[in-house]
């Protein structure tokens, strides 16, 4: 993705970001035909469908509306993850770690890890008009891999 990024600001036109044409359905179809690399497909065929989508304002708004997308699918995961957690936690006693503590403490370490890779991601472009695309894309793909994690574990239950 990092690639489709360098190649699409060196196309960069002027856009305005309030003007995107954003859908799930590229990513969403991808899932349920279990394709790979789905994460991404969105802000994709966003960029390509936004007149003006391959500019540093139109990318960072493809990214974003994808970006909050995951987001919203990671924190349904992690919340029904932590439903089943607490209820395994109560069949099953008191121990000293529970299955809701070390998802907790799992998912804060994660949001920590996500965000230093994500900066360091971003640090890659010099400070340039690519670093806050680079980021957002980080992002969006780190949130989607999480969410699909939590969301396979939750099926595997």
């Amino acid at each position: 993705m990092i690639r489709h990024v360098f190649i699409a600001l060196m196309l960069a036109t002027p856009a305005v970001a309030q003007d995107i044409e954003f859908s799930t359905d590229a990513t969403e179809n991808c899932l349920e035909n279990d394709g790979a690399d789905c994460i991404g497909r969105s802000a994709d065929a966003c960029m390509e469908a936004t007149d003006g989508g391959t500019s540093t304002a139109g990318m960072g708004a493809c990214l974003e509306k994808e970006l909050e997308w995951w987001d919203g699918r990671l924190n349904d995961a992690y919340g029904k993850a932590m439903e089943v957690a607490r209820s395994a936690d109560e069949a099953e006693g008191e121990r000293p770690l529970t299955q809701a503590d070390a998802l907790r403490e799992m998912q804060r370490a994660w949001i920590t890890f996500r965000d230093a890779k994500c900066d360091w991601e971003a640090v890659q472009w010099g400070g340039g008009t690519g670093a806050g695309p680079a980021r957002l894309s980080c992002l969006m793909h780190t949130t989607g891999e999480q969410s699909l994690v939590l969301e396979r574990h939750l099926e595997q239950r």
